[in-house]
């Protein structure tokens, strides 16, 4: 009994494993590089009513992940050293946008990247007392 459970075991962890492609980690390295600034994108919102477009945003932008996107999306971009700006925009039936890498960018298609950021763990304190 205990091998017909370890060869269960075992052959879902290689079916598993076999259904992750090349393309699924370059992906996913990709997001992770354009989430930490380092991919320039163009973001375009478009009318599909009046065939134009509303609104186009370029640089090192990150779309919002925790939004619900079919209403709202935020696009996050570093224009500076340490300086941020964040756009709020609505979505509707006949409002839609496009996001597109502007340049090519180097990642793996063999590891996916893990960003770890020791310094998110101790978090900013502002202290706000009343006069």
């Amino acid at each position: 009994m205990k091998k017909i459970s370890l060869l269960t075991i075992l052959l879902s962890l290689v079916i598993m494993l076999a259904a992750c492609t090349d393309a699924d980690v370059a992906s996913s390295n990709l997001s992770k590089a354009a989430d930490n600034f380092e991919i320039d994108r163009r973001i375009v919102f478009y009318n599909g009513i009046t065939d134009s477009y509303m609104l186009t945003i370029e640089g090192r932008c990150s779309l919002g992940n925790q939004d619900d996107r079919s209403v709202q999306l935020t696009v996050t971009c570093k224009t500076g050293e340490d300086q941020y700006k964040k756009h709020f925009l609505g979505l509707s039936d006949n409002v839609t946008y496009f996001a597109e890498q502007l340049e090519p960018a180097s990642v793996s298609a063999y590891h996916y990247r893990v960003t770890f950021k020791p310094q998110t763990i101790v978090p900013d304190i502002d202290l706000r007392v009343s006069d």
